[in-house]
This record gives C-alpha cells, sequence and structure tokens, in this order.
C-alpha cells in the first residue's frame, strides 16, 4: 500500500528534483534515481521494518535482490554499532511528516510563499540535539561522503528540512554499502553547507513556483 504522504499536495524536496532532472544529463539522473533506490531499503530496514518482506525481497512493494538485501543489513549492523547512531535512534521519532502552509521563499529579490513538506528519517523534539537523515553510499573514506552530499544535493534537502521545521542543527549519517563504514556530516544554519542547500532550493522553488504556483502570490524583497 502507498504511503499516503507521497499523495500530499504540498511541495516536497523530491518535487524539486523532478524540476532539476529537465537541465540534468541523463547519466546523472540514473545515479540519482539507483542511489535513491537503495537509500530507501536501508531506511526502511532502520525506521520502517513494517515495510520489508524479507521473504519477496521487496520494499514497500518495489522489488531487490538478495544480494541488495545481505548489503543492506550489514549496512544497519554497522549502524547500530556506532554509538551516536544508536543515542540518535534511542531518541528518534522515525518518519516524522512536517508541513508548512504559506512557507515563504525569497529569490532573485522576490518572495513568494508554497505549501510544503518534508519526512524526517530521524526526528527528535528537543530543538537543542540535531535531527537527521540516513543514506546509503559508495562513499569508502568522509572526504568522499562530503563530496557525495554536493552531488546528491543532500545539502539542499537538510536546509529544505531545517528550515520546513525551523531547526538551526542537523547531521547526514552516511553508511557505505562498499566497506560499511559509518560518516557524520553535521549541518548547523549559516554554514557553508546549509547556504548551499539554501540557496539550491531557493532556485528550484522559484521554477516551481513559475510553473505551477500562484502568480499574483508574490512581492519584492524588502
Amino acid at each position: 500500500m502507498k504511503d499516503p504522504y507521497y499523495g500530499r499536495p504540498e511541495v516536497s524536496n523530491s518535487d524539486l528534483s523532478e524540476i532539476k532532472k529537465y537541465w540534468q544529463p541523463q547519466q546523472v539522473t540514473y545515479d540519482l534515481e539507483q542511489a535513491y533506490k537503495f537509500g530507501t531499503l536501508i531506511d526502511c530496514m532502520i525506521t520502517e521494518p513494517d515495510k520489508i518482506d524479507y521473504f519477496q525481497y521487496t520494499c514497500a512493494g518495489v522489488q531487490y535482490t538478495s544480494a541488495d538485501f545481505i548489503r543492506a543489513e550489514s549496512m544497519k549492523k554497522a549502524f547500530y554499532r556506532d554509538p551516536l547512531c544508536v543515542a540518535m535512534a534511542n531518541q528518534s521519532q522515525y518518519q516524522k511528516v512536517s508541513i508548512r502552509k504559506n512557507f515563504p521563499i525569497m529569490y532573485g529579490g522576490f518572495v513568494f510563499t508554497l505549501d510544503v513538506r518534508c519526512k524526517w528519517d530521524l526526528f527528535i523534539d528537543n530543538c537543542m540535539v540535531p535531527s537527521g537523515d540516513i543514506k546509503s553510499t559508495t562513499a569508502t573514506t568522509q572526504k568522499q561522503f562530503e563530496a557525495a552530499v554536493r552531488y546528491f544535493d543532500y545539502d539542499r534537502q537538510r536546509a529544505w528540512y531545517m528550515d520546513i521545521e525551523g531547526r538551526d542543527k542537523d547531521i547526514l549519517i552516511g553508511i557505505s554499502k562498499v566497506n560499511y563504514k559509518v560518516f557524520k556530516v553535521p549541518i548547523v544554519r549559516g554554514s557553508e553547507l546549509y547556504l548551499s542547500g539554501r540557496e539550491k532550493y531557493e532556485e528550484l522553488a522559484f521554477k516551481y513556483w513559475y510553473l505551477f504556483g500562484d502568480v499574483h502570490n508574490i512581492r519584492r524583497a524588502a
């Protein structure tokens, strides 16, 4: 059964990714789709195990291979061997949905609003503690994972989530599907990574707005 979250009318980060696809080379689009597909599997193994069918090798109705499941299980074990990951998992609300109506966005000297949404892997109510997201990665080093954060626009996703929920701290957790190492990239409001992510989502949100939004819903920035 499809998650009703994905049928909601608000704009999501995935919707922004669909807009970006029109300007991307085909190979880049393929890379992203494959990364997101495997990422869904490891996410569900940790945060939504009820969506996993270990007999049919499916996740949320999507078919995977036995090799995919073996790899994802090893990644899950790596996650739970890491003290920070365990601490976050013990405090987190899994797959928490955040919705903002009339979310203000500024781009090119104009301010417009969109109804927006996001869904957190790991959400902690205490705003002094970072919430975050789990990513599968082919990276085998911290430096490679940090490069992947920009290549796959994870910085955009995290800035989008942080701003929708009004958070100042966030963390990306990367689990290598090659050597099963765990990498962490903290993000704080005002940092280079946050600012690059916000710049990305503002541009794509503007494209979404002028393609599908209300043309009267705009004003010049003060």
